[in-house]
């Protein structure tokens, strides 16, 4: 029992570890990227939610050298705050969520598509609302989009990635977000900007 405990106790401390001290890293290197530009902000993640296995996933690639972040994805009552990569591979999803290629670029108009493991930094959708707010900052500055709906899709439903009338962003994750093993549908959130992008003024 006393091994049992111990055990129990070394992993809560590790997990405490890499949300308060390792995490950082590609956060790290948004704030470089902000203080060049004069408008990217990130903070920490909350790996609360997330899988042990992908906070680990997590940790082991912010070892690896990348092109710097396109921009930074926040909901801000989910808590959700990703910086948004280029590309959808394993290796980027554990370092944060990733442009959908031939989708619009963050901020731009049309449709932005944007993927993310459902055990890491899209945990948090399942409980997202419509209404909810969710905005994009590149280093252009920032644009806000309002949430108007989620839906389930097969994975081979690509049509959710198409172009919108409107600027628009689409969230895309595995579902069911508990599933043991290869989840076998996608939940899709479809959220439309709700005015021009504004400047973000430089944070200290």
């Amino acid at each position: 029992m006393w091994l049992v405990g111990l055990a129990g106790l070394a992993i809560w401390v590790a997990s405490v570890a890499v949300r308060q001290a390792g995490a950082a890293h590609e956060l790290q290197r948004f704030e470089r990227a902000r203080e060049t530009a004069g408008v990217m902000h990130v903070n920490a993640p909350d790996t609360a939610l997330w899988d042990s296995k992908r906070i680990l996933a997590w940790q082991e690639s912010r070892n690896d050298a990348s092109p710097p972040p396109l921009a930074v994805l926040r909901i801000a009552r989910l808590g959700i705050e990703a910086p948004v990569l280029e590309g959808t591979s394993d290796w980027t999803l554990n370092r944060g969520v990733g442009h959908i290629e031939d989708t619009a670029v963050p901020g731009a108009d049309g449709n932005v598509g944007i993927a993310g493991h459902r055990d890491g930094f899209f945990r948090a959708l399942k409980d997202v609302n419509t209404g909810d707010m969710l905005e994009i900052e590149t280093r252009a500055g920032v644009a806000q989009y309002r949430i108007e709906r989620s839906w389930i899709v097969d994975p081979d439903d690509v049509s959710v990635l198409d172009p919108t009338a409107v600027p628009a962003v689409t969230l895309v994750t595995c579902y069911p977000f508990y599933f043991v093993g290869s989840a076998p549908q996608r939940f899709i959130v479809r959220a439309v900007r709700t005015g021009a992008m504004s400047a973000r003024a430089a944070r200290n």
